[in-house]
């Protein structure tokens, strides 16, 4: 039996391009958190916004914005965790990265890449999804665009939490609401979408809408447009005993991703 788990989504707007000011930008949101928190969820693409300029934004695993998210999980003693673009030989990734206060970290890059606005021309799919675990829980984390992949989602008892961390416009703000509904109540688990807020340097806006949904496809908690830090307690105790209630899990369809 797992721990109750407190997650903090930091719902923000990004500084375009900018890595010194969006990492400056978080540190002061995160300071509060110190002792308050077991997990702090970043946006996608935390430093710089959803950008197609790669080859001027990357750094490497031992950049400074991984050296950032080593002080921090360090200063809060919480897992902290977004995505942000990296370069490894001469490919790029938009890679999320779980990082532990004892500085080892997981990372998952993002599998489904937007071909709307030619993500695929400019970074590398993932292969692998992440399962990790922390206090007790076993995490998914996946990224933005996955969302619309049920498949890619699914649960096959392999995990306790499902987190998406998205820069998803305004104008399909409806399709992320439900989404996240959706993925909650078909994989019977606790799912934590965390969205940007503002306007990026395309012009396109963001309205936030970050929320935690239970396993019943509840809302344990909920943010809307002005940036904002909301911390919740979830409870592993009570998805177990809903899982063992009703066991719609035990009837899915048996197949594997290729």
């Amino acid at each position: 039996m797992g721990l109750p788990l407190r997650i903090s989504l930091v719902q923000q707007a990004l500084i375009w391009e900018n890595i010194p000011a969006n990492l400056d930008q978080f540190e002061r949101l995160l300071e509060p958190l110190q002792g308050h928190t077991d997990l702090i969820v970043l946006p996608e693409m935390f430093t710089t916004g959803f950008s197609m300029q790669p080859e001027k934004l990357a750094e490497t695993m031992d950049g400074s914005a991984i050296q950032w998210m080593t002080r921090q999980a360090a200063r809060t003693e919480a897992v902290v965790t977004g995505s942000l673009i990296i370069r490894e030989h001469d490919r790029f990734f938009n890679r999320l990265v779980w990082m532990r206060p004892d500085g080892s970290f997981d990372s998952y890059d993002k599998r489904h890449l937007f071909s709307l606005a030619g993500e695929h021309h400019h970074y590398h799919p993932g292969q692998q999804r992440l399962i990790t675990t922390w206090k007790g829980w076993r995490v998914c984390p996946l990224v933005c665009y996955d969302l619309r992949f049920p498949v890619w989602s699914r649960n096959n008892h392999a995990y306790d939490l499902l987190i998406y961390i998205a820069n998803f416009p305004a104008q399909r703000a409806h399709a992320w609401k439900q989404l996240l509904l959706a993925r909650a109540i078909e994989n019977q688990t606790y799912v934590a979408g965390l969205n940007r807020t503002g306007i990026d340097g395309k012009g396109h806006a963001y309205a936030g809408d970050s929320a935690i949904i239970d396993f019943e496809g509840n809302y344990a908690a909920r943010l809307y447009e002005p940036p904002a830090v909301l911390t919740t307690t979830l409870h592993l105790t009570d998805q177990q005993l809903f899982q063992q209630k009703f066991r719609f899990l035990a009837d899915q369809d048996d197949f594997a991703i290729q």
